[in-house]
């Protein structure tokens, strides 16, 4: 079932358009939240463009995250063997890690210099998860 979605003329392709679509929800909310920690668009209340772009940035996840297991199983033993796929794989991991670490200390509430930190770090890991998944194809 799995290979002959990976070999279908347009079903393959458009999890990768979900996927794509996904990622960019993702970064372009938690950029914004980013932006405003990071000082600009002072008028704006954290806690309120966090209600608005956090939801959006997990809606992104969960569209990259199923697509992405998606065209996972269609070649999993390859993918497997990537490095780019594993190095990938850790820093989801550490994204992970970093989101937990920087809601569990209520760094919205803070907006200190670890606030943001962790939001810088969030934008690094994610700008490297997206290299990573671009040289999937190349390794």
């Amino acid at each position: 079932m799995w290979q002959a979605l990976g070999a279908h003329p347009w079903a393959y392709p458009m999890l990768e358009v979900v996927h794509v679509i996904g990622i960019g929800l993702l970064m372009g909310n938690l950029l914004l939240l980013e932006v405003r920690l990071w000082g600009l668009g002072a008028a704006l209340p954290v806690r309120s463009l966090a209600r608005l772009c956090l939801p959006l940035a997990v809606v992104g996840f969960l569209m990259a995250a199923a697509s992405g297991l998606t065209m996972f199983a269609t070649q999993a033993e390859e993918l497997l063997a990537n490095r780019a796929f594993t190095v990938k794989m850790l820093l989801l991991m550490l994204a992970a890690g970093n989101a937990a670490w920087f809601h569990g200390r209520g760094s919205l509430d803070r907006l200190d210099g670890t606030a943001r930190g962790l939001m810088l770090l969030s934008t690094l890991i994610w700008i490297l998860v997206v290299t990573c998944g671009r040289w999937i194809a190349y390794l």
